[in-house]
């Protein structure tokens, strides 16, 4: 039966296990070592990804995952039993015993979960970069303004933050341009149009404060059980660059705060990235080169990092080399590029000489699946034809009352809900705009009060001493023409004799 340190995963379906049944099970203290979950739509994806995520909650290992169509949400409901999941359970000889779990809803737009934010200081231009889709001159001119930023004590924290240094880049080009290389104002404008197309797909409520804290992703209950973490994604997938932005960034998050642990008797914690070709998809080398790094050096942290997707193929091969836990639900074989990709399944596999793997791969039923699992010493098991175990929480959504219920009852209600904008880029740029027009201003209401007196002397000469009742009276256009006239001659001949002049006019003015 189930070993300890182990989560079942299902049971091994070939005739030489008729009489000695085979469990097929995830090690613990090897589960850092990453993992590949994948088959076309409807083959049982998602159940197994609950699966995993029961177990490693039940081990006391906290994971975070997405929920792409909302049917991972039931996992914090108690489970129906099911006629088909009993009968399975009994197929594979273990009790079908419904259970829920401890659950925490995420969502980047704060509807469906608390709200997730990330500054744009800790996301950083090589993600922005990413995120904006920019290109080689505009990325390296977002550089410059993380520098200019960083160099001036700038903190950068939302997105006014990022465009009040952009203009301030914008503006100061020249002075830039000489330290840092060129800088074009076309690429400033380029990137300020793609910061408006993020905000218009609500991409401003990611960026802010309080900024997620990666402890509160790695919680457990008071049974020792880790919380999942489901982040809600149904609505973000219309963004499928900002989701996948998120992702790259929480990963580099875990990587850059997590302590060096090396291999524990089980992991710190365990990611699901869902619909993982988004991550790649038209991403740069440098991009995928970072995913590579992370991927391989994470696992020194206690991560543990598992990809889902329909086809091994979205998965870049660097990457998929460190991938050392495999289910493979089945694929179709309908056009080249799927014939392709079993056999690329196939042969990723340590074959068994009991079956045709690339056969079997196109024959699978729902709920079975190709299992190869890192063995004591880290190698990989010889591939067998599994019936995967039934989850023992709910199989499908919760009610929209039912996810209220468990964000209301959660212990990190308010202190994400509530935005704090603190002084940052966007509020000192602005008063140093505001200072320096008042100092420019200054002058000139000092001229202005000049002409002021000017007239109000002429206004007494002109209309008998006497100002018009409440105060100033009115100037007549000549009046103004005269003085303005006068003003203008005192100004560019002297103080003295620009006086001297405005005498003369006035008093010929007396005289007629």
């Amino acid at each position: 039966m189930v070993e300890e340190g182990t989560i079942l995963i299902g049971k091994a379906t070939g005739d030489a296990y008729k009489d000695t049944p085979k469990y097929e099970q995830l090690l613990l203290r090897l589960a850092n070592r990453h993992g590949l979950v994948t088959g076309a739509t409807g083959t049982g994806k998602t159940v197994t990804l609950q699966l995993l995520a029961e177990g490693f909650s039940n081990a006391g290992v906290p994971v975070f995952a997405a929920d792409i169509k909302g049917d991972l949400s039931g996992v914090a409901a108690m489970g129906e039993g099911k006629e088909p999941f009993v009968k399975r359970a009994a197929e594979i000889g273990v009790p079908y015993a419904a259970d829920s779990f401890p659950v925490t809803f995420w969502d980047l737009f704060g509807e469906s979960g608390h709200p997730v934010r990330a500054t744009v200081s800790e996301m950083g231009p090589l993600l922005l970069a990413r995120l904006l889709d920019l290109n080689d001159t505009q990325e390296g001119v977002l550089n410059i303004a993380f520098r200019v930023a960083d160099e001036q004590g700038l903190l950068l924290l939302d997105l006014k933050d990022l465009r009040a240094i952009l203009a301030y880049v914008a503006e100061n080009a020249s002075a830039l341009s000489a330290q840092y290389g060129n800088v074009s104002t076309q690429s400033v404008g380029a990137i300020q149009r793609q910061l408006l197309v993020l905000e218009n797909q609500k991409g401003e409520l990611f960026f802010g404060e309080p900024a997620l804290s990666i402890s509160d992703l790695m919680r457990t209950d008071r049974d020792g059980r880790g919380f999942i973490n489901i982040l809600a994604a149904d609505k973000l997938m219309n963004n499928p660059r900002l989701y996948a932005t998120f992702l790259l960034w929480l990963l580099s998050e875990l990587f850059e705060e997590l302590p060096e642990v090396g291999d524990l008797d089980k992991p710190k914690l365990v990611f699901f990235f869902d619909e993982a070709h988004m991550l790649f998809a038209d991403a740069p080398k440098a991009l995928v080169e970072a995913v590579e790094r992370v991927v391989r050096l994470i696992r020194s942290k206690g991560v543990g990092v598992y990809f889902v997707t329909q086809n091994p193929l979205d998965i870049p091969e660097t990457v998929l080399a460190q991938l050392g836990n495999r289910i493979q639900h089945a694929l179709r074989a309908f056009t080249p590029r799927d014939q392709r990709a079993v056999r690329a399944a196939a042969e990723t596999f340590r074959q068994n000489p009991a079956f045709d793997t690339q056969k079997a791969i196109v024959e699978l039923g729902v709920g079975e699946a190709l299992v190869s699992v890192l063995e004591g010493k880290g190698s990989p098991s010889m591939v067998e034809r599994t019936l995967i175990a039934p989850p023992s929480a709910r199989v499908g959504p919760l009610t929209q009352q039912e996810r209220e219920r468990i964000i209301a009852a959660s212990p990190l209600k308010g202190r994400y809900e509530q935005e704090i904008d603190r002084e940052s880029a966007y509020e000192i740029l602005t008063k140093r705009t505001a200072e320096a027009a008042a100092a420019k201003q200054a002058p000139q209401q000092a001229s202005a009060g000049s002409e002021g007196g000017i007239l109000d002397t002429l206004g007494t000469i002109l209309g008998g001493g006497k100002p018009a009742k409440g105060g100033r009276r009115t100037v007549t256009v000549t009046e103004r023409v005269i003085t303005n006239v006068a003003s203008s001659a005192a100004r560019t001949i002297g103080t003295q004799l620009g006086r001297a002049i405005l005498r003369g006019i006035l008093g010929s003015m007396t005289k007629r």
